[in-house]
């Protein structure tokens, strides 16, 4: 940088030009280094590798008047430009190109190269180059003059620039995959209920690239034909969340094989959270439903009520107490038990699915207990209906629902049933 400064100032050189085709030090008046500042910061806007070599190839083109592409080579035979900018038939032979990259590459540390094409253009070679390493080759040619010294240096400080983004690009992605891996192996899938019961689960993660966050659900086989519902929601996003959220599975389902009834889950759940002082907080509902009686058990940590739609498509809240958020230690889970029949529907949800920026929860809620549903749809309609009304793609938060509903059994299965339970 400091030697094409000093020979952008020299009268005896050919300055290198603008967009417009004016040398740079005259485009609207400002200094060198204000101009050179400027191509630099146009240059990595994203950390997206195409559109860094199209941001290059642009500028570089605009600066010294050339046509401009990029030569990355993949380790396959038959490498070709990509990202070009100006007219390409200027371009020489890719295959010369190549070579003089390679040649480039043993050349220390700026590798710049430049030499007739095999045909009347002048062309130059340029590494895409940083710290040992090398993305590829930046290509530039032109009809008339031969690059000057102060135009290779700027060209090299811009590719310098670019190979920069490109391995900030490149580390991103790697650590993108490797916290994809990691929050591939915290999915997990619920449990499977019992059969006499339909459930449908979806979950939505926030952002695009996550896979999983703070938020899920759960199903538990217990004894008599009952199945435990379970919803959470820990608190954050991203890999942090999910690790925690990972360890109140794994609890939930230990403290669930003993067949305790819900507010006492919760309040091991609520001593064991507490304990470790690095686990986040969470909110947890669970709902334990019994076909044989068609009842519905609920405990809350900190979460929101569920949903009941009934034989008509009404849509109604549940209201159970509210014990203290999972991880706090204090405990205080009270029961709530309702009617549960096979022409209701039950729903459990997180925040994401009815919280908006800037409104107050209870209106959130008030929308979504005024949806109104198809007669006796399955659960399945169900969740297509809610997530769809509610607009849950656009949700800021997590988003994890289920839906529940009894499956309609035969008099005789229904009193074999019974009888299985007495004994």
């Amino acid at each position: 940088m400091a030697r094409w400064f000093e020979s952008f100032q020299s009268p005896a050189t050919v300055e290198p030009t603008g967009s417009g085709g004016a040398p740079a030090s005259s485009v609207g008046g400002t200094s060198p280094l204000s101009v050179l500042r400027s191509s630099a910061a146009r240059i990595g806007t994203t950390l997206d590798e195409d559109t860094t070599c199209a941001e290059l190839t642009q500028e570089v083109a605009g600066q010294v008047g050339a046509a401009v592409a990029v030569l990355r080579v993949r380790g396959e035979a038959g490498s070709k430009y990509e990202a070009v900018s100006g007219n390409p038939a200027v371009l020489p032979d890719a295959r010369w190109a190549e070579a003089v990259a390679r040649k480039a590459a043993g050349l220390g540390e700026s590798g710049t190269v430049q030499a007739a094409s095999g045909g009347p253009q002048p062309a130059l070679c340029v590494p895409l180059a940083v710290n040992q390493h090398r993305y590829g080759v930046l290509v530039c040619a032109r009809e008339g003059a031969p690059f000057t010294r102060a135009e290779a240096d700027l060209v090299t400080f811009l590719a310098e620039r670019a190979a920069s983004s490109i391995r900030h690009a490149r580390e991103h992605d790697a650590v993108s995959g490797i916290v994809g891996k990691l929050q591939r192996a915290l999915l997990a899938e619920p449990g499977r209920p019992h059969p006499n019961l339909d459930v449908a689960i979806r979950y939505l993660p926030v952002g695009q690239r996550a896979l999983v966050g703070g938020d899920w659900c759960e199903t538990v086989r217990l004894h008599f034909g009952r199945t435990l519902l379970v919803v959470g929601d820990v608190m954050g996003h991203g890999l942090e969340a999910a690790v925690d959220m990972a360890a109140y599975r794994s609890s939930l389902r230990y403290i669930a094989s003993a067949d305790l009834p819900p507010h006492r889950v919760l309040r091991q759940l609520d001593d064991i959270a507490s304990k470790e002082p690095d686990r986040r907080p969470a909110t947890c509902l669970i709902a334990r439903v019994d076909p044989v009686r068609g009842l519905v058990t609920l405990a809350s940590a900190g979460h929101l009520p569920p949903a009941v739609i009934d034989g008509q498509g009404r849509a109604s809240l549940l209201p159970v107490p509210v014990g203290p958020p999972l991880g706090t230690g204090l405990g205080g889970y009270e029961p709530a038990t309702y009617p549960l029949n096979p022409s209701q529907a039950l729903m459990l949800f997180t925040d994401g699915l009815v919280e908006r920026r800037g409104e107050d929860i209870d209106q959130s809620l008030h929308r979504l207990a005024g949806l109104s549903f198809s007669a006796a749809v399955g659960v399945e309609d169900v969740l297509d209906t809610v997530l769809a009304r509610l607009d849950a793609t656009d949700a800021e938060d997590d988003v994890a629902v289920l839906a529940a509903r009894l499956q309609r059994r035969s008099a005789h299965a229904h009193d074999m049933q019974r009888s299985t339970t007495r004994r």
